[in-house]
């Protein structure tokens, strides 16, 4: 059906509509399947790296094939000893006299490695150590050669994995492997974070899809069995935790839904940029807010998607007592499938770490802005808000803002002296380490004040929606008070 191409460009064979409809296509497929959506994610996103990245022969060559399904593709990045340190990897390069260069090296725990592409990381001969020296190349599986086809790098295992048995993740072996170098030297990394970001965003989506899997078998479950001589979403108790889940559902697809039309501004927007350098005003202006939101947005996304559905995919398995632990009923395979998104394309921990980074890094670039915006939410000053939801709002992001301020004081105790001025005073180790602890509940504040921020500004403009942002602020108000309680420890 060529649907790999549905947000892509037409004089390829796609469809191009917004990149916002194919992430919503893969919303569908993860609910039924997280492994197909695995799978169908290795399409599509390589031809937009293609055609972002690569020369004209290479887009013409591949991007036709992709969108027909013929090949497909990887990104290469993990090492046996090198995961989330992707500035220590090993895969070398070394340039030939006819511009390709030769990899050797190993990778593990590549998702459709055997797709017939793929993006590696590695470092050139001779380049820095760290992500300075890490460069980007393409690479064919197989080459056509006066021999017939050759093999060009060896897929040398197939993981056994506990969940999404339909994906394949394996081992892949590069032995003097004919490469591309994509771009610039030891400017990969760079490169490789924009495909990295959307496979973030797009983990986000899987976790929606289970979450959605989850919460229709549990609904029609406890709709259909009857226990005291009612069915079960009658009993008290399991409509409460029901209406509970099915509010972070939505609250959670709200988030993502805003998130993705943000993304589909900045693809375009970054696609036409690195093409033609010609952006008018609004369209510069538009880029930098949907660059702003992206960045903040991708690990609230993918950490929150992620646990969630881990989350919720085990609140159903009890939901639907004994069976939910037969293979009778699919609540086992959502579950054990939901792990996947809790490690690849960076762990939760990992997503923290980056949030917590860039609200570090934002306040302490901009410490007027941030004190500001805690005078300005205080109570006294909401009060003049014309809204509910923008009083409700103003209260939640005083108390973010209180607390968190007092947190950065404690771990790092700002001296009265110039120091205090200079970046270099916030990022001394030993007062770095005493927030690193708290980065997981600074995620989680973020993600859910992020999404009460949305539901607000949606209540403000459709009244039928205040019943959602209430809802989900009960739900979260007492996450809150543990988050501010584990600060002050």
């Amino acid at each position: 059906m060529d649907l790999h191409g549905l947000s892509l460009d037409p004089k390829y064979g796609g469809m191009g509509t917004p990149v916002s409809v194919g992430l919503i296509a893969f919303e569908q497929i993860s609910r039924a399947c997280v492994s197909t959506s695995s799978q169908i994610g290795f399409f599509a996103p390589i031809a937009d790296m293609i055609e972002r990245f690569c020369d004209s022969d290479l887009q013409e060559k591949f991007i036709p094939k992709i969108i027909k399904g013929e090949i497909s593709g990887s990104m290469c990045l993990t090492e046996p000893n090198f995961g989330s340190d992707v500035g220590s990897l090993r895969t070398t390069a070394e340039r030939q006299s006819n511009g390709t260069y030769l990899l050797n090296g190993t990778k593990c725990f590549i998702t459709n490695a055997g797709g017939g592409l793929a993006f590696i990381l590695a470092r050139i001969k001779g380049a820095p150590e760290g992500l300075e020296g890490v460069s980007l190349f393409f690479a064919e599986e197989w080459l056509e050669s006066s021999e017939g086809k050759l093999h060009n790098y060896k897929i040398s295992k197939i993981e056994e994995k506990m969940g999404m048995h339909g994906s394949i993740t394996c081992e892949v072996v590069y032995d003097n492997t004919i490469a591309r170098l994509v771009g610039q030297e030891n400017q990969g990394f760079g490169m490789m974070v924009y495909l990295m970001n959307e496979a973030r965003i797009s983990v986000g989506i899987q976790g929606l899809g289970l979450i959605e899997a989850s919460l229709a078998l549990a609904r029609d479950y406890a709709e259909n069995r009857k226990q005291f001589g009612k069915y079960l979403m009658d009993l008290p108790l399991y409509r409460r935790n029901f209406q509970d889940w099915e509010t972070e559902r939505d609250a959670f697809r709200v988030l993502m839904v805003d998130t993705i039309s943000f993304f589909d501004i900045y693809q375009r927007l970054d696609l036409k940029k690195r093409h033609t350098e010609d952006l008018s005003e609004k369209e510069a202006e538009l880029f930098k807010k949907a660059s702003q939101v992206i960045r903040h947005r991708t690990p609230l996304v993918k950490y929150y998607g992620a646990e969630t559905s881990a989350t919720l995919s085990q609140k159903v398995i009890q939901a639907l007592g004994g069976y939910g632990y037969m293979n009778e009923y699919s609540a086992g395979r959502i579950h054990r499938d939901s792990f996947g998104a809790l490690l690849y394309e960076g762990t939760s921990q990992i997503q923290a770490l980056m949030a917590m980074k860039d609200f570090i890094k934002s306040m302490m670039k901009y410490p007027a802005n941030f004190i500001q915006t805690l005078v300005t939410s205080h109570p006294i000053g909401s009060l003049m808000n014309t809204s509910d939801f923008d009083r409700s709002l103003s209260n939640v992001n005083y108390e973010f803002r209180k607390n968190i301020s007092a947190l950065i004081i404690r771990c790092f105790r700002p001296e009265l002296s110039k120091r205090v001025f200079k970046k270099e005073y916030w990022q001394e180790a030993e007062r770095f380490d005493k927030i690193m602890i708290h980065a997981e509940t600074l995620c989680q504040a973020l993600a859910y004040s992020e999404t009460l921020s949305i539901l607000g500004l949606h209540a403000n403009k459709d009244k039928s929606r205040g019943d959602l942002y209430f809802r989900y602020l009960k739900l979260v108000t007492p996450r809150f008070a543990q988050i501010y309680a584990d600060w002050k420890c």
